[in-house]
């Protein structure tokens, strides 16, 4: 199938698609998922790492199959299971994992500037699925989001932070979205909330011994009761229950379109870092997210 250029027209979904629906769906899902750096943040404060990152999906997993099993659902043919692999690894493994590894050098202020460029990530590998190709008006101001935000990082941190903290947000931000654009494939056959599910199911041998091995080191009595809130909030909420609505509007509208909303998240995990963390944001953190997000919208309007 030949490539095509994106055009207007193309970027916007299926005649007849409820597209109220679909943006109903997808800004719940952002919602559930703004409050997940603050989350983390909370959690790796007082616990392991590499404990809350593998352990909000290991207890995600099991939640999805004891769902899966309740709802009497059949395995998916063999031919998604490439890529529900994606998605497991992008959505279950490596944004969990390494955005609580970088929240360690990192306030959530910062990491969720940094994680703006989710959108344009996701959009990408949308087109990239779809074999349709944006112009270079999309390439554009996609790189000048890119050069707001590496130019903002190297601005506020040595190499060596920014090579930890940073480096590991763009590589979550980036499998991520490569997690969302599949996923939101996958949903058009197997269901948005069963895609999630099966994604974390296979991701479930691998996250939860890693997580049991964790439990030794962690002083339970010592967590507060507000480290292991967030840890809740990241297990059922950014990593259940969000992408049950952000796959279903992802599927009904379109991934290009609909991923656009995430656009919100900058402005609401700013908010949540200051009110539940006591973070100060400062306005020119508020005005690179601004820019960054008046790129993506131009890049989507002129692409």
């Amino acid at each position: 199938m030949p490539e095509q250029v994106l055009s207007q027209t193309t970027m916007v979904s299926k005649p007849g698609s409820p597209l109220t629906e679909a943006y109903a769906y997808g800004l719940a899902g952002v919602l559930m998922f703004s409050g997940g750096i603050v989350a983390t943040r909370m959690a790796v404060l007082e616990l392991p790492p590499v404990f809350v990152g593998a352990g909000r999906a290991a207890v995600a997993g099991l939640l999805s199959l004891l769902l899966l099993w309740a709802m009497r659902q059949k395995l998916p043919a063999r031919r998604f299971w490439p890529g529900l692999a994606i998605v497991a690894f992008g959505a279950a493994f490596a944004f969990p994992v390494f955005t609580a590894l970088a929240l360690q050098w990192t306030d959530a202020g910062h990491a969720t500037l940094v994680t703006t460029l989710m959108p344009l990530f996701t959009a990408i590998f949308g087109a990239w699925f779809s074999r349709q190709v944006p112009r270079i008006g999309f390439w554009l101001f996609a790189s000048c989001g890119a050069a707001l935000v590496i130019g903002y990082s190297l601005a506020q941190h040595q190499v060596s932070a920014l090579a930890l903290g940073d480096g590991l947000l763009l590589l979550a931000c980036l499998f991520c979205g490569l997690a969302y654009a599949k996923g939101a494939m996958l949903a058009k056959d197997l269901g948005s909330w069963q895609v999630i599910c099966w994604a974390l199911v296979l991701a479930l041998p691998a996250l939860l011994p890693w997580t049991l091995w964790q439990i030794p080191a962690i002083a339970i009595s010592e967590v507060s009761t507000s480290a292991w809130l967030g840890f809740a909030y990241l297990s059922v909420f950014s990593m259940f229950l969000g992408f049950f609505a952000w796959y279903r509007g992802l599927s009904l509208g379109g991934v290009a379109q609909i991923s656009q909303l995430q656009q919100l998240s900058p402005f609401l995990g700013l908010g949540w870092a200051a009110l539940c963390l006591g973070e100060s944001i400062s306005m020119v953190q508020l005005g690179i997210a601004a820019l960054v997000v008046l790129c993506i919208v131009l890049g989507r309007r002129f692409g």
